[in-house]
């Protein structure tokens, strides 16, 4: 009780003063105001558990701040309190999200009642809330996986935007995740039953992205043959996910800071607006305060995306999640492939957990995709892993053990040769070295190809 907030808004200072003694007294913090305009303007500033709010204040009406605090903070308890002539305004209130309503004059054993009835409601709230946090603590939220802090916070933003649809702007390296984050996003908003789209604004040839994204109609400009329905129009009710944000041609950002503002977008060469109901999540892997000062990134489209900032971290930054994403894409590829993967050695862990990881979660994916391709039996060992790893790990000395590369590559070529059934071309392929080079190195290690136990010889 002692961090619960009461606000309390009369234009009858007689009335505020006799409830903020009141209130005081019982061991609750109060403020007190005497119009809606200061009531909200302190609401902008600071979290309240409860606003009791008469109903009728000259002005800024007790049903109009009611409306203005589900807007900023839909978390906040409203209580009306009312005469006998406007019960039935008080009645109307409930349906806009008031709590409960007051009849004046007040009982002070009511208002005590419903505030303790509030603070109750709040803290079973507030353990369920750390409940599934701690739950997801564990493991992942959804495709997302992560026990780091940053994950953390990262999860708790999306709990806190899940009833609400703000711009959202997703920061981070190529290879982060930005696309799941905003997928999650999406799948844990009232949206999900709608379409989630995600364009690669950088991989759309420029004269083309407007039409990608609103749409033409028939004639507008040579090859529209016919009216094409936009990316925008296609996402209606759900989400458009705007990757790579910054390479976005600076006349189309005018019209997309347009949409922001007004959610309407017009069509390549027609004269009609069209009103689409989406939600707008972008993403870059630049800097976007450099992006801008180099001029490729509009100030005013940067402040109507960033309402709510998500800044993914590294792989490099976030080690204490390396183990767990393992075990996660084990468990993925695992699910597609027949040939069961089920762990890694000590020793490749600590090479990979070391590991600087320049193409972040991506390439740890790839890694571990890799390993299944290769046919690796039970579990990823040192030798399995890609050539830049593993040396990584012997100049490093994380695994701890000197290898002889050349034995590690004779162990690796031989069974990269088996499970491609002799065929060099795939197997430089998984190899990620050249044709000629797997060639040589089957000639200076002496490898005798032709008596490797294929799996059409078995």
């Amino acid at each position: 009780m002692e961090n619960f907030q009461i606000l309390f808004v009369d234009d009858e200072r007689e009335i505020l003063s006799v409830f903020n003694k009141y209130l005081s007294h019982q061991g609750y913090r109060v403020n007190v105001v005497d119009n809606g305009f200061k009531a909200l303007e302190l609401l902008k500033k600071k979290n309240f558990d409860i606003v009791f709010t008469d109903l009728q204040m000259p002005g800024f009406s007790g049903i109009e701040l009611l409306m203005a605090i589900k807007e900023y903070r839909p978390e906040t308890e409203v209580i009306i309190i009312t005469g006998y002539g406007t019960i039935e305004s008080a009645v109307d209130a409930l349906k806009l999200g008031s709590y409960d309503y007051i009849q004046k004059p007040i009982k002070m054993d009511r208002l005590k009642l419903l505030i303790d009835r509030i603070i109750e409601k709040k803290r079973l709230e507030n353990e369920n809330i750390l409940l599934k946090k701690r739950l997801k603590e564990r493991y992942s939220y959804k495709e997302l996986v992560g026990i780091s802090p940053r994950m953390q916070r990262i999860f708790e933003i999306i709990d806190r935007i899940s009833l609400n649809s703000p711009t959202v702007l997703i920061q981070g390296e190529s290879g982060t995740g930005k696309e799941i984050v905003a997928n999650v996003i999406h799948q844990n908003s009232n949206r999900k039953n709608k379409p989630f789209i995600p364009v690669n604004c950088a991989a759309i040839v420029e004269g083309l992205l407007e039409s990608e994204l609103f749409g033409h109609v028939k004639g507008a400009f040579t090859g529209a043959i016919k009216d094409k329905m936009g990316l925008f129009q296609a996402a209606e009710g759900g989400t458009i996910f705007l990757d790579e944000i910054a390479e976005v041609p600076r006349s189309l950002q005018v019209k997309l800071l347009r949409f922001l503002q007004d959610k309407r977008i017009r069509p390549v060469g027609s004269i009609k607006e069209l009103k689409i109901d989406i939600r707008v999540i972008a993403a870059t892997n630049r800097d976007p305060e450099e992006a801008i000062r180099n001029g490729d990134l509009r100030n005013d489209l940067f402040y109507r995306l960033n309402v709510i900032s998500i800044n993914i971290p590294p792989l490099k930054e976030r080690k204490d999640d390396i183990a767990i994403l393992i075990k996660h894409f084990l468990n993925k590829f695992n699910a597609r492939s027949k040939k069961k993967l089920t762990s890694i050695s000590p020793k490749a862990l600590d090479i990979l957990e070391n590991y600087h990881w320049p193409g972040n979660v991506r390439q740890l994916e790839n890694v571990i995709e890799r390993a299944f391709a290769l046919g690796v039996n039970k579990t990823i060992t040192v030798n399995d892993l890609p050539s830049e790893i593993r040396k990584f790990g012997q100049n490093s000395g994380t695994d701890g053990t000197n290898y002889s590369l050349r034995k590690s590559e004779i162990i690796l070529i031989k069974r990269v040769l088996r499970n491609t059934n002799g065929k060099k071309t795939e197997a430089a392929k998984l190899l990620e070295i050249d044709l000629s080079t797997l060639y040589r190195k089957i000639r200076k290690y002496k490898i005798d190809d032709k008596t490797l136990p294929y799996r059409g010889n078995v």
